[in-house]
């Protein structure tokens, strides 16, 4: 498990910008039961996650649409949780950092590492707007 002293600035990157931090698998299963569409950001202490991902789903979120929850759990850090957002990300393999987007408890569009490493930011904002203009 990673230091806090590490990882609380990386969660406050989100949590500034309306993520809501879960920290038990009981948080994801609630956030996952609201109506309406729910980002789910597993968020990591790799360069992946600090130069594309955390700065590209902050960036998506300045659009039109946009998720009516916006959550992040933390790879390596908040180990429950995790665990049970993976379970929702089935049939993709664990990932992270990784963009999950729900429609009332339905995964409808998934972000894996292999698709934010080497991408910039503005490529994930705009990945994830297309999929927000189609399931919000």
């Amino acid at each position: 498990m990673y230091p806090s002293e590490i990882v609380l600035p990386m969660k406050e990157q989100l949590t500034s910008h309306g993520f809501k931090d879960l920290t038990s698998a009981q948080a994801v299963e609630e956030a996952l039961q609201q109506p309406g569409t729910t980002l789910v950001m597993v968020n990591s202490v790799c360069g992946c996650a600090a130069g594309a991902a955390r700065p590209g789903v902050i960036l998506s979120l300045d659009n039109e649409k946009v998720p009516t929850n916006l959550t992040t759990v933390f790879a390596g850090y908040d180990i429950d949780a995790v665990a049970k957002a993976r379970e929702h990300f089935a049939p993709f393999p664990p990932s992270s950092p990784a963009i999950a987007l729900f429609k009332d408890g339905e995964l409808v569009h998934m972000l894996e590492r292999h698709h934010i490493e080497g991408h910039s930011a503005e490529v994930i904002a705009e990945n994830l707007k297309s999929a927000y203009n189609d399931f919000v």
